[in-house]
């Protein structure tokens, strides 16, 4: 249904995924729109979103959706919005986090002490070939990275839907009264007495 009649060709496709056509600016504001007008509770769609955000900061790569949808039904999340979460990791930020959750888990784990580089041959058969040595640091790293990254995304968002929400309601009450006072505005001369003689019988 909301399909392009005609498919862009797959280098296209992946120029977008590296850098959006419209731009990182307009393409951030464009997910903010999509998530405060998605329906449900402030709570359901933060903790949706955040249960993405926090995903995206594992690994597991080819299971993110997946992942993300799992924990936002888990915390009562909106799934949409958690799929929407997911956009957080992205060529752009996976270097960092991969550096980051790396380095930590070989910390926490007792190997190196500081920030330490990816290995140079860094790919998906070195990780699942050398399990030990990359893929269980970047778990271990990642665990406390995803809890903290989903309160951080959390709290902001939820705020911030809350007060999209509540500005929606009184723009649709101002809008519901303005169209009321313009009925009654335009109600013909011929309906008036009746209206009147109305009000006088119920008065009794």
């Amino acid at each position: 249904m909301f399909k392009r009649r005609n498919p862009l060709p797959f280098h296209q496709r992946a120029g977008g995924f590296l850098w959006p056509r419209s731009g990182w600016r307009r393409s951030g504001a464009y997910v903010a729109h999509r998530l405060r007008r998605l329906p449900g509770t402030p709570y359901r769609i933060a903790a949706g979103f955040a249960s993405g955000a926090a995903v995206s900061f594992t690994p597991f790569i080819g299971l993110h959706f997946v992942l993300a949808a799992g924990l936002a039904l888990l915390v009562r999340g909106n799934v949409i919005a958690a799929a929407i979460g997911t956009v957080v990791g992205n060529p752009w930020t996976f270097p960092l986090i991969w550096l980051w959750t790396y380095s930590l888990g070989r910390w926490v784990l007792g190997v190196e002490h500081g920030l330490t580089g990816l290995p140079e041959d860094l790919s998906f058969h070195h990780i699942f070939e050398n399990p030990l040595e990359v893929l269980l640091p970047m778990i271990v790293g990642s665990i406390p990275t995803a809890a903290a990254a989903w309160f951080v995304f959390f709290w902001p968002l939820q705020r911030t839907v809350t007060g999209y929400q509540r500005a929606r309601k009184r723009r649709l009450r101002k809008r519901l009264s303005r169209g009321r006072r313009a009925s009654s505005h335009q109600m013909p001369a011929t309906m008036a007495p009746q209206v009147e003689t109305r009000k006088v019988e119920s008065q009794r």
